[in-house]
């Protein structure tokens, strides 16, 4: 089932928090919901979720009115929202319970998921006295162990070390391969580069970029040069009027073209010796910078 946003707005009194908002994630495709902090994308989930209503626009699930009786929702909040003094497996096992999960049920699923994710050594402690990273594994397993047909994960990576946040990479691309609807919202533009199809950019409550990632940087209008020299080539740049930032021992010079790059590069060639030499297109986090800057 696809999921489809219209000319969703929000006010909180005089601030206008969401404006005529228009977004549709396809089944088994992730699409990234992206903006600083203030944007609006906690707004956006929040009346997804039902726990705002819209003033006016619509949300719809297959073409009906999205309703959480009909949908099964799974959301990984950005918040933890955990029970410090329960256990993980009884605290699971409640969860599962609100989601429609018969009491067996739930403890099957949750014990399956807690192996899954290796933190079975900790199934009789209580909550509070686990690490963050192990937090965010349960509020995981609490977002998906009812099998959720729409899926939000909100800073999914908060409070992982790398290993982890190598093993939660695993999760979100079986979930794609389950052909779940899935909304990633995330700072870490690396992932979102990594598992998104499409994106969704907003800047004071509407959305100022979308499309398709190799859309987006085509459309962004520039490519970098990266050069490395066993020489200083600050002065040579400077000759050939181009800009350019020096990051370690390497040089990075923005250009507006392919033809343009290679350019540069015959040039410098003819004037230094060049070690390495590379032309890439912007990152996602460069135009992220750009676009969603004041």
């Amino acid at each position: 089932m696809n999921l489809t946003i219209n000319d969703l707005n929000k006010h909180f009194g005089p601030y206008h928090a969401v404006k005529n908002l228009s977004l549709s994630v396809n089944q088994g495709e992730a699409v990234g919901l992206l903006g600083r902090n203030g944007a609006g994308k906690t707004t956006t989930i929040r009346m997804i979720l039902g726990l705002l209503q819209q003033e006016s626009g619509s949300i719809q699930w297959g073409g009906r009115p999205f309703s959480r009786k009909e949908v099964k929702l799974g959301y990984l909040p950005e918040e933890r929202g955990l029970y410090p003094k329960m256990n993980m497996l009884d605290q699971l096992v409640y969860f599962g319970q609100l989601e429609g999960m018969s009491k067996r049920a739930a403890k099957q699923e949750a014990l399956k998921w807690i192996e899954c994710l290796g933190i079975s050594e900790y199934l009789k402690k209580d909550t509070g006295d686990l690490s963050k990273g192990n937090q965010q594994k349960i509020q995981l397993i609490a977002a998906l162990m009812h099998d959720p047909d729409l899926v939000i994960l909100d800073e999914p990576f908060s409070g992982l070390d790398p290993v982890n946040a190598q093993m939660l990479e695993g999760v979100i691309e079986d979930l794609i391969r389950l052909k779940k609807t899935l909304i990633f919202s995330s700072h870490r533009m690396e992932s979102v580069e990594s598992f998104c199809d499409r994106v969704y950019l907003m800047k004071h409550g509407e959305v100022v970029l979308s499309g398709a990632i190799s859309d987006i940087k085509t459309r962004y209008g520039f490519k970098y040069v990266n050069i490395e020299s066993s020489q200083p080539l600050e002065e040579h740049l400077a000759g050939l009027q181009t800009d350019f930032v020096k990051k370690g021992k390497e040089y990075q010079l923005q250009v507006s073209s392919m033809e343009q790059g290679l350019h540069l590069i015959e040039k410098l060639k003819s004037l230094v010796a060049i070690r390495k030499i590379g032309i890439a297109d912007p990152s996602l986090n460069q135009i992220f910078i750009e676009k969603a800057g004041d």
